[in-house]
C-alpha cells in the first residue's frame, strides 16, 4: 500500500507525473524534485499530495545522500572502513533493505511503512548491542542525522574531514562556491562583500539546487571570504588585484646556464623620454631587448611606440642575424672572415703572379 505521509522530507523517493523522483528540497508550499533523468522541477506541495500518481516509493531515501565515488578520498581507511560501516546499517534502518540490496525484501522490523523512526532506532540499537558493539540511542541519532544532511561524508569524525586552509568545518560546497566567485572576481571591478555573498548563494542554488545547501550566517561569511580570498587583494583596487592574479602559483626554479645563448629572455619596459616619431609626433617609447643569461648581454633591442607581434620578431631576426651581415652593410665586412679567398679564380691567378714578378 503506497505510504502517503503528511509531511514529506528531503531524501524521499517518491512517484509522480509518471516517474520515478527524488525531493531535494522543500521551502515554505513549493517542492524541489529531481528525477533520475537529473531533470529538476519545482510543484506546489498541495498539487503534489492531491495529485492521482503522486506515492511515496521510500522514506528518506539515501538517494540524495550517496556521495561521488571520491568523496572520502584522501582520508584515513579506518576513519572510510568505520563510514561504511555505519552507512550500511543506517539505510537498513531508514528503508528497511540492506544497502547491497535495494530491491530485495524489506525486513519487518525496520519498515518504514509499519514502524515509527523511534521502533526503528531501537531496534538497530538493540540489535548491534547483541552484535558486540554497544551504541547509545543518542549516537545513533546524530549519525542519522549527519548522514541524511551531509550523506556518508557526515559519517566521518569532522576533526579528519577539516582542511588546514583557514575554513575549519564549514560546508565543502560553500567553500568551493565562494572560491569561484573569488576566482571570477580576479578580472572585474571592486564590489563589496555582500554582492560576493549574493553571488555565491546564486551558485550554490544553480549547482545543487535552491534550499539544498545550507547557507552560512554573516560572520561566518566574513569569516570564510578572508580565508578564501587572502592574498588575493579581493575587496581592495582592481589594478592591484588583476596584477597578482597574473603572478604564477609557485616561485620560479633557480636555472643554471653555462653557455651563451642557451637561455634568452625578452622583456619589454617604458621608456620615460620623448622622441619625434616617423610621422613627425612626439611621444614615448618602448624598449624591448633580448639578453643572454649566461653572459648578460644584449643580443638586440627596438625602440617602438608600443611593442607587437612583428617587433618581436623582428628582435628574434636581428639576435640571430649579426649586425654586419644586415641589409645595408657592403659586401666586405661580411667576408673578412671568411674561410674561401675572395674573387674568382682569374683574378687570384693575377694577384698570384704579380707578387712573383715583385
Amino acid at each position: 500500500m503506497p505510504l502517503r505521509p503528511r509531511l514529506l522530507r528531503a531524501g524521499d523517493l517518491v512517484r509522480f507525473d509518471g516517474r520515478l523522483q527524488t525531493v531535494v528540497a522543500l521551502e515554505g508550499a513549493a517542492v524541489r524534485l529531481v528525477d533520475e533523468a537529473q531533470s529538476a522541477s519545482v510543484v506546489m506541495l498541495a498539487h503534489l499530495l492531491s495529485s492521482e500518481d503522486f506515492e511515496v516509493v521510500s522514506a528518506t531515501s539515501t538517494r540524495i545522500v550517496m556521495p561521488a565515488a571520491d568523496v572520502l578520498e584522501g582520508l584515513p581507511d579506518k576513519a572510510v572502513e568505520r563510514a561504511g560501516w555505519w552507512q550500511w546499517h543506517l539505510v537498513e534502518m531508514l528503508t528497511g533493505r540492506p544497502l547491497d540490496e535495494p530491491d530485495g525484501p524489506v525486513r519487518p522490523e525496520y519498515d518504514p511503512a509499519v514502524r515509527s523512526l523511534r521502533r526503528r532506532e531501537l531496534a538497530k540499537a538493540a540489535e548491534l548491542t547483541a552484535a558486540g558493539t554497544a551504541v547509545s540511542m543518542t549516537v545513533l541519532q546524530d549519525m542519522r542525522a549527519r548522514f541524511e544532511r551531509e550523506g556518508v561524508l557526515g559519517l566521518v569524525d569532522p576533526r579528519l574531514r577539516s582542511v588546514p586552509d583557514g575554513t575549519g568545518r564549514a560546508d565543502r560546497r560553500v567553500v568551493e562556491a565562494l572560491e569561484k566567485v573569488v576566482a571570477e572576481q580576479a578580472g572585474r571591478s571592486t564590489v563589496s562583500a555582500q554582492v560576493l555573498r549574493r553571488r555565491m548563494e546564486r551558485l550554490l542554488e544553480a549547482e545543487n539546487g535552491h534550499g539544498t545547501v545550507p547557507l552560512p550566517s554573516r560572520a561566518t561569511f566574513y569569516r570564510l571570504l578572508k580565508a578564501v580570498s587572502s592574498g588575493r587583494h579581493t575587496l581592495g583596487s582592481a589594478r592591484t588585484r588583476r596584477s597578482l592574479a597574473k603572478q604564477p602559483d609557485g616561485m620560479f626554479d633557480q636555472l643554471t646556464v653555462a653557455r651563451p645563448g642557451e637561455v634568452m629572455e625578452i622583456d619589454s619596459t617604458p621608456l620615460d623620454v620623448l622622441v619625434v616619431h616617423d610621422d613627425g609626433t612626439v611621444d614615448t617609447v618602448e624598449l624591448t631587448g633580448i639578453v643572454g643569461i649566461a653572459t648578460r648581454t644584449l643580443a638586440a633591442a627596438v625602440l617602438r611606440p608600443s611593442t607587437k607581434a612583428v617587433d618581436s620578431a623582428l628582435l628574434l631576426a636581428r639576435a640571430m642575424t649579426p649586425e654586419p651581415m644586415r641589409p645595408g652593410w657592403t659586401d666586405a665586412p661580411q667576408n673578412q672572415q671568411a674561410v674561401v679567398p675572395q674573387g674568382t679564380g682569374r683574378d687570384r691567378t693575377r694577384h698570384r703572379s704579380s707578387r712573383q714578378s715583385l
